[in-house]
């Protein structure tokens, strides 16, 4: 298996004196996706957030490619890249032209034939490339936010509900993109209620409740039927023990 990259270790994270994050264990190698199942209020995006130095734990550490990112925030976001479910672009600005300016940020200059390439990369069809942003569907939004990612060649992704709101026809093609950008090294965690999605482009999928990993799975050997079923149990029943 390849070396971890994101991982967390007996995390908890208390906000408003209740443990949104309860003793969480959770690693993710580079080239793989680990996608996190949950209702509301689970745990899911604090997760995130304590892997992008938002949140501090109470307990317990995160870390991104071998950095502590509470400890040390921009180094630890130098190997991230992030796609929240509505993926914020300057409206009046092109594809072309947003991959530019968030690249230009983070201090790498990025010509148009390769600002081209990226877009391709990342399933833009060439005609959108120089469109206002305004103009594009959610779908085409996620495929810039894909672009950056490759951009700063990121070792690792997260992923915030990033098919919701999707017709089946995008959220199938932003899947392959993200099973293409593992299969090239990154890791992804993915924060999603889609079981669907979960199946289909993870390597292990992780139930949370309450904020604990309540169930783990790897997607190589569990049918959808069967991963529906845990959910549905986890989600609906009392508290469980937490399982490696």
């Amino acid at each position: 298996m390849d070396h971890e990259v994101l991982s967390a270790r007996g995390l908890v994270v208390t906000l408003g004196g209740r443990r949104a994050i309860d003793g969480l264990d959770l690693s993710v190698p580079a080239g793989s996706v680990y996608a996190l199942l949950g209702g509301n209020g689970a745990g899911k995006t604090t997760t995130l957030n304590a892997l992008l130095g938002f949140v501090a734990p109470s307990a317990g550490s995160v870390q991104v490619a071998g950095v502590d990112p509470l400890r040390n925030a921009a180094a630890a976001r130098r190997h991230l890249a992030y796609l929240p479910e509505n993926v914020a672009l300057y409206p009046y600005l092109s594809g072309i032209e947003n991959l530019q300016y968030f690249c230009a940020l983070g201090g790498v200059p990025l010509a148009d034939a390769a600002a081209r390439a990226l877009l391709a990369q990342a399933g833009l069809q060439a005609a959108s490339h120089t469109a206002r942003v305004a103009t594009y569907s959610k779908g085409m939004r996620q495929k810039v936010g894909l672009a950056i990612a490759h951009a700063k060649h990121a070792k690792a992704m997260l992923l915030d509900e990033p098919t919701s709101g999707l017709d089946p026809g995008a959220a199938n093609d932003f899947a392959q993109r993200v099973r293409a950008a593992a299969d090239a090294g990154m890791a992804v965690l993915m924060a999603t209620h889609d079981l669907f999605n979960a199946k289909q482009v993870a390597d292990c999928i992780g139930i949370m409740k309450e904020g604990r990993l309540v169930a783990q799975f790897d997607t190589h050997t569990v049918s959808h039927d069967e991963l529906e079923r845990a959910y549905l149990a986890h989600t609906r029943a009392a508290p469980l023990e937490s399982v490696a």
